[in-house]
């Protein structure tokens, strides 16, 4: 047995057991947290959580290792709450949904693409029925990225060494900076955010998509922010398993794509993992689609060869550039035109 697997069926035997405990108790943190929505005139996705948890605290300046590592256990520490009925408001539409085991939701919608405000539109989560006891109005607002007429294409990116300085293929490092790092210190690639900015333009949306769990959601939502990046759906996954947890990157990414089908896109990645292989594909899948493909050199051994294989098969219609830093993907993008 896979040590994942190991870990699934201990976290399923826990949570068994706390719902036992817990019975028909009135949950008495009862919070509906939305990962947030995108869509056009194609539909709208909105993802989201609901745990029995009381919110989480925002990282402070100044603040200690104890605080910083505390609030981190914390992110995954949750008490979820499955078959949890919900109602799903954008636009003109409603959808109802209802949480699965883990307590994630997902629900898909048709409104009339008159109702979709660019570059968001606002909607609602709220309680829609009888939940051990709950009483009263329970609703979180939702935001959904909706693309301009003006856009001139779309950016998807991946998060761990590409913006975010972390260090996967070094597994320790990775661990001690993810425990006891925040919003505030963790630091993005030196040119990032303005290279983000600029690919952004004001009315291209941006698209992260990350094999990180949603458990990091609220962090890397408030690094984003504090590091000044442009604003966009955060696509994350389950970290153990349930249907969050087997939608892949590669999932993630032709979602984006199916919703969105009026816009190319620029895909930006890095060598530590699958990012070349995930990214060929799509380019494979999605012909015409993809205007670029930005890779960061982050390997151990960068003489590898794996991403001179993985590109080896690709021809020339597409460009897939290697690059050491943000300066290099500047310049070639402003030879494309992109910036």
């Amino acid at each position: 047995m896979s040590v994942r697997r190991w870990v699934l069926g201990v976290e399923r035997a826990w949570d068994a057991a706390r719902l036992r405990r817990a019975g028909s108790q009135v949950p008495a943190d009862f919070r509906i947290t939305c990962y947030g929505g995108h869509g056009s005139a194609e539909g709208v996705v909105v993802r989201g959580r609901v745990v029995d948890d009381p919110p989480q605290s925002e990282a402070v300046e100044g603040e200690g290792v104890v605080a910083a590592v505390r609030r981190t256990v914390r992110h995954f520490l949750t008490d979820e709450l499955p078959g949890v009925p919900l109602r799903v408001t954008v636009g003109d539409a409603s959808v109802d949904t209802v949480t699965d085991d883990e307590g994630y939701f997902i629900a898909r919608l048709r409104p009339e693409p008159a109702t979709l405000e660019a570059p968001w539109t606002r909607g609602t989560v709220e309680l829609a029925g009888d939940y051990r006891g709950l009483t009263g109005a329970y609703q979180t607002p939702v935001e959904v990225r909706v693309a301009a007429d003006e856009a001139q294409f779309g950016v998807i990116s991946d998060i761990d060494d590409t913006i975010l300085e972390t260090g996967v293929q070094r597994v320790g490092r990775m661990v001690r900076q993810t425990l006891t790092g925040s919003a505030l210190t963790r630091t993005p690639f030196p040119g990032a955010p303005e290279l983000y900015r600029d690919l952004a333009a004001g009315a291209n949306p941006v698209f992260y998509i990350s094999s990180s769990p949603w458990n990091l959601h609220a962090f890397l939502k408030a690094f984003v922010r504090h590091r000044s990046f442009p604003r966009g759906p955060l696509l994350l996954r389950d970290l153990l398993g349930g249907a969050e947890g087997r939608e892949t990157k590669a999932v993630r990414i032709d979602e984006v794509l199916a919703l969105h089908p009026g816009l190319p896109f620029v895909l930006l990645g890095d060598s530590g993992e699958h990012d070349p292989e995930i990214y060929a594909d799509t380019v494979r899948r999605h012909p015409g689609r993809i205007l670029a493909v930005y890779i960061r050199e982050v390997r151990l051994d960068p003489h590898d060869g794996r991403v001179e294989q993985v590109w080896s098969t690709m021809g020339d219609e597409v460009p897939l550039v290697l690059v050491a830093d943000s300066e290099a993907v500047r310049r070639h993008a402003s030879g494309l035109g992109l910036l």
